[in-house]
C-alpha cells in the first residue's frame, strides 16, 4: 500500500474501456484541455476482484454515482451499464489472472472539455500490486500524522471520491520527510483523526473497534465491509471522534483500503502500537474477511509479492 500512483506491475497492454471503445490501456489519451486534467473536475472509484470475481461492485458503482450526482455530472451511462462495462473489462483480461492474481477495477468520469460535457469515461482493469502492501501484514505499516489537513464539507466535500487531492499529495510528502515508507494520517480542522490518502483508519481499545465518523472522510466501502465482518464476529464497533492520543494509546491500529482490505499498523509517529502484528482482533477481522471473500488475504498477497512460495 505504497503512496506511488504508478504500479510496479505492467498493465500497458490490458484492455480498457475509453469513451465507448475497447482499446489498450497505453492507447488512452486524455486531452490536455479536459477539465479533469486542468481542474481535477472528475470522479472515480476503485473496486477489486477475488478469484477473478468483482467484490461488492454494486457498492462502488453506487458511490461513484453519488459522487457524480453531487457534482452535477452526467456520465451518459446508467449505473447498470457502468457495471456491465466493469464486468466486461474483467472478462476481456481474464486470461491474465494466473499471472496477476487478481484485478482492480478503476472507473473514472471527467466533465470533458466543457462545463456541459460531453464527459470523458474510462474503465481500466489493472493487476493488483501486491508488492506495495504485502510486507505490512508481517511487519506493519508506519502511520505519520501530517500537518496538512483534510478538506471540510464547506470547501471540497470529502464524501465525493474526486480528483482534487493536492492536500493528500502534500500530506504524503510530509509523511515521507519522516519516513520514506510512511503512510500519512490526516486530521480535520479541530484536530480529530479523519483518514489516510486512500484508506480509512481503525483502532482497537479494550476490545472495542473504533473509527472516525464520516463528516470529513470518504465513506469507504472497505470500511463498511470491515464493520460488517466485525458485527458478524460479535466485535463491538464505535463510530466517534478520535484524536492522535487515541492512536498513540491504542491496543491495535489498522487501515482499510480496496486492494489489501486490512493493513496492520505497527507504529504511529514512531510510537509502537500493541505487542504483536497483526493484533488479535485485527487477526480475527483478517480471517473473517478472508472467509467472506473466499481468499486468504495474507497468503495471496505474500505469494504474489514473492515473499512466500
Amino acid at each position: 500500500m505504497s503512496n506511488k500512483i504508478v504500479s510496479s506491475v505492467d498493465y500497458s497492454d490490458y484492455d480498457a474501456y475509453f469513451n465507448g471503445a475497447w482499446i489498450r490501456y497505453d492507447e488512452i489519451k486524455i486531452a490536455p484541455d479536459d477539465r479533469g486534467f486542468e481542474l481535477a473536475d472528475g470522479v472515480f472509484d476503485i473496486a477489486r476482484t477475488f478469484n477473478g470475481i468483482p467484490f461488492v461492485l454494486e457498492r462502488h458503482i453506487d458511490r461513484l454515482y453519488r459522487s457524480l450526482k453531487f457534482l452535477r455530472m452526467d456520465s451518459g451511462l446508467t449505473p447498470e451499464e457502468m457495471a456491465v462495462i466493469c464486468n466486461e473489462g474483467i472478462l476481456r483480461n481474464e486470461h491474465r489472472k494466473s499471472e496477476a492474481g487478481d484485478f482492480t477495477i478503476h472507473p473514472f468520469v471527467t466533465r470533458g472539455k466543457y462545463l456541459d460535457g460531453p464527459p470523458t469515461v474510462c474503465v481500466s482493469i489493472k493487476p493488483i500490486d501486491f508488492s506495495s502492501f504485502a510486507k505490512f501484514y508481517v511487519e506493519g505499516a508506519h502511520g505519520v500524522i501530517a500537518r496538512t489537513r483534510s478538506y471540510t464539507s464547506d470547501t471540497v466535500e470529502p464524501k465525493v471520491k474526486h480528483h482534487s487531492r493536492l492536500n493528500m499529495v502534500l500530506a504524503t510528502l510530509e509523511a515521507h520527510d519522516i519516513d520514506p515508507e510512511a503512510l500519512p494520517i490526516l486530521l480535520d480542522q479541530d484536530g480529530n483523526i479523519t483518514e489516510g490518502t486512500g484508506n480509512n483508519i481503525f483502532l482497537v481499545k479494550n476490545g472495542v473497534l473504533k473509527t472516525p465518523d464520516d463528516r470529513h472522510i470518504l465513506q469507504g466501502v472497505s470500511r463498511e465491509v470491515v464493520m460488517d465482518v466485525a458485527q458478524q464476529l460479535g466485535i463491538p464497533v464505535s463510530v466517534e471522534n478520535l484524536q492522535p492520543y487515541d492512536l498513540y494509546t491504542a491496543d491495535e491500529v489498522f487501515f482499510t483500503r480496496t486492494s489489501p482490505r486490512i493493513v496492520p499498523v505497527s507504529r504511529v509517529d514512531g510510537r509502537h502500537i500493541g505487542d504483536q502484528i497483526p493484533g488479535p482482533i485485527t487477526q480475527q477481522l483478517i480471517a473473517g474477511h478472508s472467509e467472506v471473500v473466499g481468499v486468504d488475504l495474507v497468503g495471496q498477497a505474500l505469494h504474489h509479492a514473492g515473499l512466500t512460495n
